[in-house]
Order: C-alpha cells, then sequence, then structure tokens
C-alpha cells in the first residue's frame, strides 16, 4: 500500500465536500446555526436562573454554557460523518466512488476529517458568542478541554459509524436516524445534570456511554477546579471498545452491502 496514494485519494473525497461549502454560503450558515441558536437558547436561560442563586450563579451558568458546548462538539462530529455519507447517496456518487481504488477505510477517515471541519466551522463561532453574550471562555478550562473534546468527537464517530451501518444495511429508510441517534443519547448522557440524579434502573446506561464520565469530569473541572483523571479514563476505555464495536458493524455490513450490490441502489 502506498501510503501517499492513499492520502491523495482521502484528501480527493474531502475536496469534493469542502467545494460544496466553498461555493454555498447557505451551507455555510447551516454549519453554525444550531450551534449558536443552542447557545442562545440555554444561555439566556442561564442567565435567568442565575440571577436568582447569588454567588453561585457564576458556577452555574458555567456549567451550563460547557455543557452546551461540548455536547455540540459530539453531535457536530456525529452529524459530520453521517450527513457526508448521505450526501454522497443522494449525490447518487457512492458506486463511482467504489469503482475507483479507494479503500473503505479511506472513505471512513475522509468522512472523518470533513467531520472535524464540520464540527470546528459549527462550534467555534459559539464558543465566540458565549465569550461576547456572557462573559465565559470555555478555553479557561485549561488544556483538559482537548481531552474532553477528543473523547466527545471519538463518541460521534463510532456513533456516526453505527448510523452508517444501518444505512447501508436497510438503505433510505435508516436516514433519519442520521439526525436522532445522538440526540436520543442525551438523557443518558448526563449533559446537564450528574449521573446521580438519573433513576438507579438507568445508571448502568449512562456509566457504559463515555459522553457520561466527560460531562461529570467537566462539572469537577469547572465547579471544583479539578481533573478527574477517573472519569477521562473510563471515557477513553469505553470509546475505545465501543469504537473497535462500530468498526467491526460497518466492516461486515459494507461487505454485505457489496455482495449484494446495494452500494449502487441504496437511495433510489
Amino acid at each position: 500500500m502506498n501510503p501517499r496514494a492513499a492520502l491523495r485519494r482521502i484528501w480527493g473525497l474531502m475536496y469534493r465536500h469542502i467545494a460544496l461549502y466553498r461555493r454555498s454560503w447557505p451551507r455555510l450558515l447551516e454549519l453554525a446555526y444550531w450551534p449558536t441558536l443552542q447557545m442562545c437558547i440555554w444561555g439566556f436561560t442561564a442567565k435567568f436562573f442565575a440571577t436568582s442563586m447569588g454567588s453561585t450563579g457564576a458556577v452555574a451558568i458555567g456549567m451550563l454554557l460547557a455543557a452546551v458546548l461540548l455536547w455540540e462538539v459530539a453531535l457536530r462530529s456525529q452529524m459530520g460523518v453521517a450527513i457526508s455519507f448521505l450526501e454522497e447517496i443522494w449525490s447518487r456518487n457512492l458506486g463511482h466512488v467504489f469503482v475507483s481504488p479507494l479503500r473503505p477505510w479511506e472513505l471512513v477517515a475522509a468522512l472523518i476529517g470533513m467531520s472535524v471541519l464540520r464540527m470546528s466551522a459549527g462550534v467555534l463561532p459559539a464558543v465566540l458568542l458565549a465569550w461576547a453574550l456572557y462573559a465565559f471562555n470555555l478555553f479557561s478550562l485549561g488544556p483538559v478541554l482537548i481531552l474532553f473534546a477528543v473523547n466527545l468527537m471519538l463518541m460521534g464517530w463510532w456513533v456516526s459509524l453505527g448510523v452508517v451501518s444501518l444505512i447501508l444495511r436497510h438503505g433510505a429508510g435508516a436516514e433519519a436516524l442520521a439526525w436522532s441517534v445522538l440526540f436520543g443519547l442525551t438523557p443518558f448522557s448526563a449533559v446537564f445534570y450528574p449521573v446521580a440524579a438519573l433513576p438507579a434502573a438507568l445508571r448502568p446506561i449512562a456509566l457504559a456511554l463515555p459522553s457520561a464520565h466527560v460531562f461529570e469530569g467537566m462539572r469537577a473541572a469547572v465547579g471544583q477546579g479539578i481533573i478527574a483523571w477517573g472519569q477521562l479514563g473510563w471515557a477513553f476505555g469505553l470509546n475505545g471498545a465501543w469504537l473497535l464495536a462500530a468498526a467491526l458493524l460497518f466492516s461486515r455490513q459494507f461487505r454485505a452491502a457489496r455482495e449484494r450490490g446495494a452500494l449502487l441502489a441504496i437511495g433510489e
């Protein structure tokens, strides 16, 4: 395998998607629209509640805004992979892509690259808005912010690989999962409240998700100024296990779709 040729193929597929955004301002606007809207809604809500909480209000608003911004990292990372894959289906390009020498792992690498770009373009304006409107600087969390963001991006990627696998298996009928799966995990991810606030029967589900450990660690960093290394360790370990399972599922479903000719028929 020639690494340079593989990088050219990955970049070629990424450039095909970048060109769509370069020539379409509505697409660029859509990337930042939802994170910015979420920041406005939750920011004003947090500011309202903070006025009645006295000295603890600043900590509460910091926790809420950090939770909103970090959860958008996971959401935009997941949708960045899933939507980029759907773009190939909607344009009837998936079959053409695999007539070329492109390998499945190169497709996944290109989708992950687009996910990073889409997530950055969507979340960074919301981060700046939080600083401008509410004087909240997410980067004040320090270097641990990178570990939080990496874990949430990894979660977004393995969730999207699972979604792509379902689309390969069930076709266009599974497309709606690209928007709904990660939202469905929000109650179990302890984004806005600790895991202890969940009913006892639901806590094992939450603790099986890396996001719950990330947000427990985030609250410790914002509220107490400490780094919960144990929570970060659990988050990385769970992400590794889920990512491996999602990769195996994708490999199996891709092989099955190629054998039955579904790569040409998806979306029709």
